[in-house]
């Protein structure tokens, strides 16, 4: 996840009442794939990065397993670890992990459908876990996030707040790359697994009151 002109999460207010075993085995098999790929670095980027260009099913899938660099990686992971426990809490397991892989689809395809003549693989977890932020903001807007702002100062804001600051902040940077500005992030699969997952916590919310 892009954190510049951002909050960094520390750490939410948000008890669970399961053990998100889902998520700690994502984030364990984004390490373990990682430090694999370091064997042949340019290879895995090539091989089973997503190019627009040379649409590939396969590629959806292993392209959100791999990640650029360790900072690359320990972002995502670090978002992750902070709000994909409660996510996976409030869907259970399997749920959580078939929505995580659909957020991870949904990001990659809208970002095939703005660089369709692009060959530049695209990496990351960043699409599927910003469809974890998305259901975040919907199930739990008043949860209180800790978050280190500018010159290292800490303080807690609603993940609202946060969150909302967040997508706004993909929008600009989207918008800004549509006329030309070069970035190497995908803020258009930010953006698509984003709505995705908000769109779908929402129907699962809506689907959950009206089978109460």
């Amino acid at each position: 996840m892009n954190k510049k002109a951002q909050f960094f999460p520390l750490k939410d207010e948000n008890p669970i009442k399961t053990k998100p075993l889902v998520n700690w085995a994502i984030i364990l098999l984004n390490i373990a794939v990682f430090v694999v790929s370091l064997s042949s670095f340019e290879y895995f980027i090539q091989t089973y990065g997503f190019k627009p260009a040379d649409f590939s099913i396969l590629a959806l899938f292993t392209s959100m397993f791999l990640h650029g660099g360790v900072a690359h990686l320990f972002g995502n992971m670090w978002f992750l670890y902070i709000f994909g426990d409660n996510v996976e809490d409030s869907f259970g397991h399997f749920e959580y992990a078939i929505f995580y892989i659909l957020s991870g689809i949904a990001a990659s395809i809208l970002h095939f459908l703005l660089n369709i003549g692009s060959n530049i693989p695209a990496v990351g977890a960043s699409g599927a876990i910003s469809g974890v932020l998305g259901a975040y903001l919907v199930l739990f807007p008043k949860a209180g996030v800790y978050v280190a702002g500018s010159y290292g100062h800490v303080g807690k804001v609603s993940a609202k707040f946060m969150l909302l600051i967040w997508f706004s902040f993909q929008l600009l940077n989207g918008t800004f790359s549509l006329f030309g500005a070069q970035s190497g992030i995908a803020f258009f699969a930010h953006i698509g697994g984003f709505v995705f997952g908000a769109g779908f916590a929402l129907i699962y919310k809506l689907s959950s009151k009206t089978h109460n």
